[in-house]
């Protein structure tokens, strides 16, 4: 007769080899899937290759969402908002540098005439993507350039034109989306008075070298969704009556907000960098006249 003792550890040999059988061998980790090719031509003038999926990944953006006639739109993720429609925080007066003076009601800042330029407390370049809304005066006061006249400075010193050009003739250089003094819009994309209008400005800002100009400024305006400024050169300033003149600044500067005695609703404005290819990435570029 067996001892109880025995038995058990009978059963308990027998058991583990059983236990050890039942057992699936570790999955061996799968090989990570190329994302591109490292086979393909070098691009020309840079380390990449055609679709090398070793190239670093765009950072990921939340877009906002656009604004319609009943509901304000919100910023992308990575922007800079410079006015939600709650407060002046992120602005104060040019001419002295007090507290923002414009009215806030109703989700949207409004111009108080005579009270002065309004700019950022912050700057920002060299390169930007600003996105401005705006309301004319309704119903409208006035014709031609004082007729809802405003405008967006761009570093403090270069003018995209806001005005009401909804029927209402001008000179072509002063409606709106004009490069102040220089460049009229292509098209007129204008919006009737009190009707929410957007700004989308693609700003390259100009780079200077030892206090002269070794590159322009270029601007791309899309009014309404609409392009009126495409790839634009700027001559320099905008001042009025005047032909505009580059003078060495730093590469960033204030967002200025023009109060030109009508009294103009903005809401919902923001900005981001944007950051321009670099030799290393663009290469040798293409080959003109082959």
């Amino acid at each position: 007769m067996k001892s109880p003792l025995l038995t058990s550890i009978a059963a308990l040999v027998i058991a583990v080899p059983a236990f050890a059988a039942d057992e699936k061998p570790a999955a061996t980790p799968e090989a990570k899937k190329p994302l591109g090719h490292q086979d393909s031509p070098i691009i020309p003038g840079t380390k990449w290759h055609v679709h090398d999926g070793e190239r670093p990944q765009p950072p990921i953006v939340t877009p906002g969402e656009a604004s319609t006639a009943e509901k304000v739109g919100t910023a992308p993720s990575d922007a800079t908002v410079l006015f939600d429609g709650t407060d002046l925080s992120k602005w104060k007066m040019e001419k002295d540098g007090s507290d923002a003076k414009w009215k806030v009601e109703d989700g949207h800042m409004e111009v108080v005439p005579k009270s002065g330029y309004m700019m950022t407390k912050d700057e920002f370049g060299p390169d930007f993507q600003l996105h401005v809304e705006f309301a004319t005066p309704n119903p409208p006061s006035g014709d031609s350039q004082g007729r809802g006249n405003s405008g967006v400075f761009l570093f403090g010193r270069y003018e995209i034109q806001v005005l009401d050009s909804y029927n209402n003739p001008t000179y072509p250089d002063g409606q709106a989306t004009a490069i102040y003094g220089y460049m009229p819009p292509q098209v007129n994309a204008s919006r009737p008075p009190g009707v929410w209008q957007t700004y989308d400005i693609l700003v390259e800002g100009p780079r200077f070298t030892d206090g002269k100009l070794a590159k322009p400024m270029v601007v791309t305006v899309l009014h309404n969704g609409v392009v009126t400024q495409n790839h634009t050169a700027l001559i320099g300033e905008t001042p009025h009556l005047h032909v505009g003149e580059y003078h060495a600044h730093p590469e960033k500067g204030p967002i200025k907000l023009q109060d030109h005695g009508n009294p103009m609703r903005y809401r919902n404005i923001w900005i981001r960098d944007m950051h321009m290819p670099t030799p290393e990435d663009i290469g040798d570029g293409p080959k003109i006249g082959q």
